[in-house]
């Protein structure tokens, strides 16, 4: 299991769509207040849609709540600053990977006080940044394949399937 969190999350369709991948996977996901958006938000319900009754979802007020209350756990911390790729190091079961704000990422306090915690996804030199949602499911998805996908479905079965091999 993992947990993703989420500080200061300003676009309601990511965190819907954020709400869906820790469904999926099985992750708890925290949301470190301010919000940029209030949870009933229209934009937020339709892209969680039905997966918030599958989620496990806190809101707290500071990311140093979560700090607290879990003195002993690992922490990864996303950003495009860092020297290590996601895929460079090992996620242990109940590990935390956080997120920063669409708008500036995660505050310089915390990158610098947790440089060697830190991951980022490779991209084009060009590219800015990847849409928070997705940079959740790449880094959440390998963090799992790392633990064996603890507790995901795993028959690959095709349902519906014709009956004919013609397309």
């Amino acid at each position: 299991m993992i947990n993703i969190v989420l500080v200061e999350p300003e676009i309601p369709q990511n965190a819907g769509n954020i709400v869906r991948t820790s469904a999926a996977t099985g992750s708890k996901l925290f949301m470190v207040k301010p919000l940029g958006f209030i949870l009933d938000d229209k934009h937020f319900k339709r892209a969680g849609m039905d997966y918030f009754k599958l989620s496990d979802i806190t809101v707290v007020d500071s990311f140093q709540e979560i700090l607290d209350s879990n003195p002993n756990a690992e922490f990864f911390y996303a950003t495009t600053k860092a020297q290590k790729t996601y895929a460079e190091v090992k996620y242990p079961d109940g590990s935390f990977i956080v997120f920063g704000k669409e708008s500036y990422g995660l505050s310089e306090n915390i990158l610098k006080h947790n440089y060697d915690r830190c991951v980022r996804i490779p991209m084009n030199a060009e590219a800015r940044s990847l849409n928070l949602s997705n940079s959740v499911a790449i880094i959440a998805y390998e963090a799992l394949r790392q633990q064996g996908f603890p507790n995901l479905k795993e028959d690959g079965e095709l349902t519906g399937r014709p009956e004919s091999d013609e397309y």
